[in-house]
């Protein structure tokens, strides 16, 4: 994918929705200087009545290129309304620039919002409710995949539009496997399975490790634990609302990944966009990646004979995680919304929707994406991708809730110190958890 699509940095997906910058709490926090900011410019409407509305996008590369590609489609097909892009910044400075620009009372009418910041985003009243747009729109709100309505649903509200879908799975060199005399894992496997396999590929006197993790802290290092945790019967938050939902659960997962630890077999990636992991994966010198569909091209364009397995669990049931982002909508008057209503549900239907997510690299929106023929001849032409796609039908989405940053962080701080040998599991969990339990009691 482009980049405004995966975690921070990561070569070829847009730094997506699931990065947690090292200011992301402050930015978050900041948000609520917004509250009070006024609305944009006027209506928008130029003297020939056409509505011309701004779009801050976050791409590059191929993401850009697509989306430079259906705003033009869009404009031939709706000559009352232009869509112009901008906004001069990567999807991984969004919520920063958006802060800002609430602040001033002069922002975009849509912005390309990692769906971990939109719940800081939507406290300002200037972001537009889109429940009616989408609950009753030309797309059918239960076509979309479960994660997709979740990311963009809080309190029950429709707060953006779904703009990007991904997935988890373990990514496997077959000649590595093959080297080892290791049969390739199966659907259904366990994460012991995986710790045992990753120990059984590592071979270091040549450099060679069974997988990798991201070990700087952020997004990228702690979405990876999530499905882990969910499968044990964790959460993120409580149903009380006032503690994490992980405390329990969230020490097999660390004590999994300390597994990882002991036997040496785990690269720890201490860059920010986990570029020096995938390197190694692409370089033949990494057995297992747990990685998205989005690092599918350059595994092909690097001619590793690899498969796509699904995540392993512990508990046998499929599942895994999707970290979708979103088209937020902001308030610059009636006919600018209208008119950004308009372009936002155009892209989600499946026409649309289909030549984004093989332009930039994403998953299909909805079920009635995955069935066009386009999209299928897409799988066909691609090993391993429709793993990613059946996956969405188990996934789950991290939740949309105001302290998710100070969760993740905290939760990000205690895997890499258990990474680095520099707690065991209870210990950093024991922190992680009291840092988070007093960021949910911060009123809101």
């Amino acid at each position: 994918m482009a980049a405004a699509h995966r975690p921070s940095g990561t070569p070829a997906r847009p730094t997506r929705r699931t990065v947690l910058r090292g200011g992301a709490a402050v930015a978050g926090g900041a948000a609520t200087a917004a509250l009070s900011a006024c609305a944009g410019p006027g209506d928008g409407v130029d003297a020939d009545g056409r509505v011309r509305i701004e779009v801050w996008h976050g791409q590059t590369d191929t993401g850009r290129a697509a989306m430079e590609s259906l705003a033009a489609a869009f404009n031939r097909t709706h000559p009352h309304i232009r869509v112009d892009l901008g906004g001069g910044v990567l999807a991984d400075a969004m919520l920063q620039k958006i802060t800002a620009a609430l602040a001033s009372g002069s922002f975009p009418d849509i912005a390309y919002i990692f769906g971990s910041d939109l719940a800081s985003v939507a406290r300002s009243p200037s972001v537009v409710d889109l429940t009616s747009t989408f609950r009753s729109g030309p797309v059918p709100w239960k076509d979309f995949w479960a994660p997709a309505r979740d990311a963009v649903t809080l309190n029950g509200r429709v707060r953006a539009a779904p703009a990007l879908m991904d997935s988890l799975a373990v990514v496997c060199n077959r000649k590595l496997f093959r080297d080892a005399g290791l049969p390739l894992p199966r659907p259904g496997w366990s994460w012991d399975d995986f710790t045992r396999t990753a120990a059984a590929l590592t071979d270091r006197r040549r450099g060679v490790f069974g997988t990798g993790w991201p070990g700087v802290g952020d997004e990228d290092t702690v979405w990876r634990l999530w499905p882990m945790i969910w499968d044990l019967g964790g959460d993120v938050v409580s149903e009380d609302g006032r503690h994490v939902g992980f405390e329990d659960t969230g020490l097999r997962a660390l004590k999994t990944v300390e597994a990882l630890v002991r036997t040496r077999s785990v690269y720890v990636d201490a860059k920010t966009g986990s570029e020096q992991m995938y390197r190694l994966f692409l370089s033949g010198r990494m057995g297992m990646a747990v990685t998205g569909p989005w690092q599918l091209p350059d595994i092909r364009q690097a001619k590793v004979d690899y498969r796509v397995v699904p995540l392993p669990s512990y508990s046998g049931r499929p599942l895994t995680i999707s970290g979708p982002d979103t088209w937020t909508v902001f308030d610059n008057g009636g006919a600018r919304v209208e008119a950004a209503r308009t372009f936002v549900t155009w892209l989600s239907q499946p026409a649309q929707d289909v030549r984004w997510d093989i332009d930039a690299g994403s998953l299909p929106m909805s079920r009635g994406t995955r069935a066009l023929p386009q999209w299928q001849e897409q799988e066909e032409s691609t090993p391993g991708l429709q793993v990613f796609t059946r996956s969405l039908e188990s996934a789950r989405v991290r939740p949309v809730h105001p302290a998710y940053p100070q969760i993740s962080q905290s939760l990000g701080q205690a895997i890499t110190a258990v990474l680095l040998g520099r707690s065991s599991p209870a210990e950093a969990l024991r922190d992680c958890v009291e840092e988070a339990d007093a960021a949910l009691l911060i009123p809101r």
